[in-house]
């Protein structure tokens, strides 16, 4: 069971205090998080804002990453659909409309939900098992007895990301939940949890060690006492992904759950040891003694390939000498380079010269091309493979005949679930980055995922009185079909789009770009009102620019119509939304004989404030073009601290900001802590935030090793710019936010009443200097006094969701926010700044919006029984 929450540590929680791990940064308890629950709650209450009103603009069109379908057996047109970010959606006209049942919780990121249809009893284990760069932690498991009309919170703080809820098939009160624990540093509280009392309390009843969770459970519902359980060992960081290890495997327990014993032991059948990658499972309900498993099988295949004569790999330039080089052929070499972008900028005759003549290493080639994107994709792992067992899981059987490459593409961290037909036991359905079924048990598969789908699936309904029809969830949203995939359609009516960047142009009315996850670059109007009309036209408002993950965007505003975006990993263009004429690579290139830039996953890019033609880009170095991007040009060095091994890009800059004061004054920050600043258009550069060896404290500097999310250089005064840094990628939830006075000389810390919740833009208000609007990964706060304090503004919004960037459209005076979970909101600023002027409006009563019936988070915490 839960301890609860003494006196002292209540009090302790509520001041944000962490806790020490062996990494440098802090992890941020449970306790001070859902103080800062507590904390948003009171800046609710206090905010003059509850009156000015957000309205979404979508887009819907696009959708978003569904990790959970539960649809009724009697009924299949009623289902709930779980996203990633967007909440729990209720449909019951088979995905014609849906509304949202999940706002009124405290965090909507999910990780998985069960729905028992005899009673309307509904749990949500809270945070995204997927372990992408944007799977938000929850804060443990909900629960409704009333379809989702009002929501408890029945414990599990610390579990973080919860990949499966089972729930007993007689019994109503008792449910095991797979809890794969935190994403970016060790905790003890993963493995299986069960409660006997409806989740008054909970006994964890399989621990294996602090990096070991359980990403999947599944029940045997002819005899409940047997349950199996995927345990998976990763680690993550934010340069690297451990994807496997020894420790993962898969368990069975012949009590119902209370204890639990490995079966994947050596000898039977199942692969053992530190490739041992992500396990989903399926047991078959009418014979329970059939179990599917499918795994990520990151072992390395052997190298059985014949060589090619005829072509060169890029591990050939790996230890290559000078002597074996000179004697490959130029025009071998010619075809090499064209297949890798490097012709005709490189061709054979001249890289053999200057290897000959020694102003090129032997291994140039392996260093211009190898980096961490490398490491990752051409790593030769087995990849998916699908497991049988029909002796419950005494021993396994490798099933499929061939490799499936597809399923995974390269590691199955953000996939690895299997499904059986209810009635079928050789009809299977298995997702990754294609939706493949098999119907001879695993021995071949097809890919069923055609039109009106989107690659990356998570999750796979299948109706039990018609086999052929799955609810599917991807990272496009819901489809459904009823023919074993042969047709889909759509069920994408809920606005869920999970953007990372918005901007606006200068058009009447304005358009809003915003680059998404996984769903490319789109660009709509800001008038826009979200309906079903455009089903008869044909015609979506919102007009895809480019796919991919949509990234970082900027308009040039002389023709709102250049654009400057792209994908990850600094793949950026210029091109005219309107015609996409004369489209071209932005994306520098480094020299051969120079090891390639870093890009971050969100590389920064941003048009001068001063002159439209001027164009910085950034990856390790920063760089400037005076001719709108033809040609960009590195003017820095390395301004990170270096890169790290491992298989994620690291050491980049992620943000830009240049003083709208003065031409030349330009700001940016990395990934790994450093805050740089120039005076001359980036031909020298500042360290503002160097380590100090000083044994005595400055109060003034900043912390060190965090992620700078954001700089933003302040239009009032040229000497001013906020900081905000985030502590995300270490299960550090603290809000970092400074100002600095003396471009950057020294920083006062801001926001002292913010809930934990880490920062990811600050902006100022365009007409107020003491206005300023923060987006955090809990919704957006609004401080009039410059950062003072703080009250949280969410009238129109979700009571929580991750807000990734802000837009400020001067001209209209209007707020644009994108969130990663719930797509666009605008709202007018007039009535803000006129809170700001009418200060007796301040000094009165807050209008206070009239809070769902739920139990408090902290009253439950206090109550939980010791252990």
């Amino acid at each position: 069971m839960q301890s609860k929450l003494t006196q002292s540590l209540f009090l302790l929680a509520l001041m944000n205090v962490t806790i020490f791990t062996n990494a440098q940064a802090p992890v941020t308890t449970a306790q001070s998080r859902m103080a800062g629950l507590k904390q948003r709650e009171t800046l609710e209450k206090k905010s003059v804002l509850n009156t000015i009103m957000f309205r979404n603009i979508g887009p819907s069109v696009m959708s978003g990453r569904v990790v959970d379908v539960n649809a009724n057996p009697a009924d299949p047109t009623e289902f709930y659909v779980a996203y990633a970010t967007g909440g729990l959606w209720y449909t019951k006209n088979n995905g014609q409309s849906f509304q949202p049942v999940f706002d009124s919780a405290d965090v909507i990121t999910i990780g998985a939900i069960a729905v028992n249809w005899r009673t309307g009893t509904l749990w949500v284990g809270t945070g995204e098992v997927n372990s992408s760069r944007s799977s938000y932690a929850g804060t443990g498991v909900y629960k409704s007895t009333d379809k989702g009309k009002t929501w408890q919170w029945i414990g599990l703080p610390e579990s973080h990301h919860i990949g499966k809820i089972v729930l007993h098939p007689t019994d109503d009160n008792t449910a095991l939940v797979a809890v794969l624990g935190h994403l970016y540093s060790p905790n003890k509280e993963r493995g299986v949890y069960k409660t006997i009392d409806g989740g008054a309390t909970w006994k964890q009843t399989l621990f294996i060690d602090n990096n070991t969770g359980v990403v999947d459970i599944d029940i045997n519902a002819q005899n409940p006492n047997e349950l199996y359980a995927a345990a998976w060992y990763r680690t993550r960081s934010a340069w690297n992904f451990e994807e496997g290890g020894k420790t993962s495997g898969i368990y069975k327990s012949f009590d119902g759950g209370n204890t639990w014993t490995l079966l994947t032991k050596e000898g039977a059948g199942f692969p053992t040891g530190d490739g041992v990658g992500r396990i989903g499972l399926a047991v078959y309900p009418k014979n329970p003694q059939i179990v599917y498993a499918v795994l990520d099988n990151n072992f390395h295949k052997p190298d059985t390939s014949k060589i090619d004569t005829l072509t060169y790999a890029l591990r050939d330039f790996e230890k290559i000498t000078k002597e074996q080089f000179l004697q490959l052929s130029p025009k071998r070499l010619d075809t090499f380079f064209k297949r890798n972008r490097m012709y005709p900028r490189y061709n054979g005759q001249m890289v053999l010269e200057r290897i000959s003549n020694g102003t090129l290493q032997p291994n140039a080639i392996w260093e211009y091309l190898y980096d961490a994107n490398t490491a990752l994709i051409n790593t030769p792992i087995i990849g998916a493979e699908i497991y049988r067992s029909d002796n419950g899981g005494q021993t396994w059987c490798k099933t499929n005949t061939k490799d499936l490459p597809s399923v995974y593409n390269t590691y199955g961290y953000y996939f690895g679930k299997i499904f059986v037909s209810p009635v079928n036991e050789n009809k299977i359905v298995v997702t990754g980055f294609d939706l493949q079924m098999s119907t001879d048990g695993g021995k071949t598969f097809t890919r069923i995922n055609k039109e009106n789908t989107h690659a990356d699936h998570h999750t796979c309904w299948i109706d039990p009185s018609r086999d052929s029809h799955f609810i599917i969830g991807n990272d496009g949203g819901a489809n459904i079909t009823y023919d074993d995939g042969a047709h889909w359609f759509k069920a994408n009516t809920p606005a869920v789009g999970q953007f990372y960047s918005v901007t606006t142009d200068n058009a009447k009315p304005y358009n809003v770009y915003g680059g998404l996850q996984d769903n490319g670059v789109w660009y709509g109007l800001s008038s826009t009102k979200e309906n079903m009309g455009w089903y008869e036209s044909g015609e979506n408002p919102f007009k895809s620019i480019m796919g991919g993950d949509g990234m970082q965007v900027q308009v040039d505003t002389r023709d709102n119509a250049t654009v400057y975006t792209g994908f990850q990993f600094g793949n950026y263009f210029r091109l005219n939304r309107m015609n996409r004429e004369n489209t071209k690579r932005i994306t520098p290139q480094h020299e051969l004989g120079e090891k390639p830039y870093r890009f971050n996953w969100q590389t920064p890019v941003v048009i001068s404030k001063h002159n439209q033609d001027v164009i910085y880009f950034a990856g390790n170095k920063f760089f400037r073009s005076l001719n709108r991007a033809d040609t960009l040009i590195p003017m820095s060095g390395d301004l990170t601290n270096g890169t790290k091994a491992g298989d994620v890009p690291f050491g980049t800059i992620t943000t830009i900001a240049e003083s709208p004061l003065r031409f030349g004054y330009i700001y940016v920050g990395t990934d790994d802590g450093n805050i740089q600043f120039s005076k001359d258009g980036g031909y020298t550069w500042n360290l503002l935030n160097q380590a100090t060896t000083s044994k005595k404290k400055n109060a003034n500097a900043l912390p060190q090793g965090l992620w700078v999310s954001r700089l933003i250089a302040s239009q009032y005064k040229e000497s001013r710019v906020y900081a905000a840094l985030n502590g995300y990628r270490n299960d550090d939830f603290a809000p970092y936010l400074y100002v600095s006075e003396d471009y950057g000389t020294t920083w006062s810390f801001l926001g002292k009443d913010l809930p934990a919740e880490p920062i990811n833009v600050v902006r100022e208000d365009p007409k107020n200097e003491n206005i300023l609007y923060l987006g955090t990964d809990g919704g957006v706060y609004v401080s009039f006094d410059r950062g003072q304090n703080f009250m949280l503004w969410n009238a129109g919004l979700p009571k929580s969701v991750p807000v990734h960037d802000i837009a400020i459209q001067q001209r209209e005076n209007e707020i644009v926010l994108g969130t990663h979970g719930r797509s666009i909101y605008i709202a007018k600023l007039d009535d803000v700044q006129g809170l700001q002027k009418d200060k007796d409006w301040l000094k009165k009563k807050p209008v206070e919006k009239k809070a769902p019936q739920r139990d408090s988070i902290e009253e439950g915490l206090l109550m939980q029984e010791e252990d």
